[in-house]
């Protein structure tokens, strides 16, 4: 980052910011969060962690929070008297006492606007979904074992051609998502709360806005990309689950707990899903006792969707830029509470 003389020289008399970046092992850690405390200037004093309370001294003292995937709680809002913003280093915020902050005064912003995470989740849905059509997982493991399978995944192998594509939640990613199912010659349906304009349906191919339950019955695949809330907690559940074609493939490359877990392990069990492609967990990483990683006709990753090299750093200038912007007086981008 460069800046003029004139404004470095302003920026040196501001009072030096206490910022903590909070980010969790399994999205890098300590080294990740050394990469992106490199990206401030000198006001800004940077303290990295692994998880929120590690040093109760930095979180009493922290100004500003930025935390990539660490949850912050109630608590840890108590004890930072001064804290005047937390940043989410990621599309969700599910992981932030959002009542607590809301209390305090304290805005929460996310980097949804920057599209840092868009294009990589967007290949991970379809990785995820071309992987349940051509049935990869169980051919690769039959091969490796010797057996040569083809007679009895043959029935079973489909194609992404001509089938409906049901999006739950066309944001950012959802779109991206839905540029490319045009180009496998998918028809396009989505839910959210609202249509989009009727430009933005048009290039997508003349995308049709459903009701969720009638989304659920129409759609061959139905992929995931909305916010968690306690209003979206549990979207799928075995009621909604149930309302599946049983030729339906399910992509959850959002979060965890928008679907019901264990609802959706007996869906599979049952034979009344095809499959499901599942990249996030509640909790995560999953514990031993989730019944999905040993569910029928699964092809499971470990919140891979938003960690690619390139999107890591994406993700960090577009949470310190928004940080830098809140210090030098700007309007914050992303606020959602």
């Amino acid at each position: 980052m460069t800046s003029s003389p004139e404004s470095s020289s302003t920026s040196q008399q501001r009072p030096v910011r206490n910022v903590l970046a909070v980010i969790s092992p399994h999205v890098g850690g300590r080294a990740a969060g050394a990469a992106l405390a490199g990206l401030f200037p000198g006001q800004a004093r940077v303290t990295v962690v692994e998880a929120t309370d590690e040093d109760p001294a930095a979180l009493r003292e922290a100004h500003l929070l930025i935390t990539g995937l660490g949850p912050v709680t109630a608590g840890h809002l108590a004890a930072a008297p001064d804290l005047e913003l937390v940043q989410c280093a990621s599309h969700g915020f599910d992981y932030v006492d959002l009542d607590a902050a809301r209390q305090r005064g304290i805005p929460i912003c996310n980097i949804g606007s920057s599209g840092a995470e868009k294009q990589n989740v967007a290949e991970q849905t379809f990785a995820l979904m071309l992987a349940l059509a051509k049935q990869l997982v169980p051919a690769h493991t039959a091969l490796t074992e010797a057996d040569w399978a083809l007679p009895r995944l043959q029935q079973s192998i489909t194609e992404l051609s001509g089938k409906t594509l049901g999006i739950i939640g066309l944001g950012h990613i959802g779109e991206e998502v839905a540029r490319r199912a045009l180009a496998f010659d998918m028809n396009i349906v989505y839910s959210g709360p609202k249509p989009v304009a009727p430009q933005t349906a048009a290039r997508l191919g003349g995308a049709r806005h459903l009701a969720l339950d009638e989304l659920l019955r129409t759609s061959d695949y139905i992929t995931l990309h909305a916010p968690l809330t306690e209003r979206t907690r549990h979207l799928l559940d075995a009621e909604r689950l149930a309302l599946l074609k049983p030729t339906a493939f399910v992509i959850n490359t959002a979060r965890g707990a928008l679907i019901d877990q264990d609802a959706l392990a007996d869906a599979l069990a049952a034979g009344t899903l095809a499959g499901a492609g599942i990249d996030v967990f509640d909790p995560e990483p999953p514990t031993a006792a989730l019944r999905l990683l040993k569910a029928p006709n699964v092809v499971l990753s470990p919140h891979v969707a938003g960690v690619t090299r390139e999107t890591l750093v994406r993700i960090a200038l577009a949470a310190v830029q928004n940080v830098l912007g809140h210090l030098e007086g700007k309007p914050l981008r992303d606020v959602v509470s």
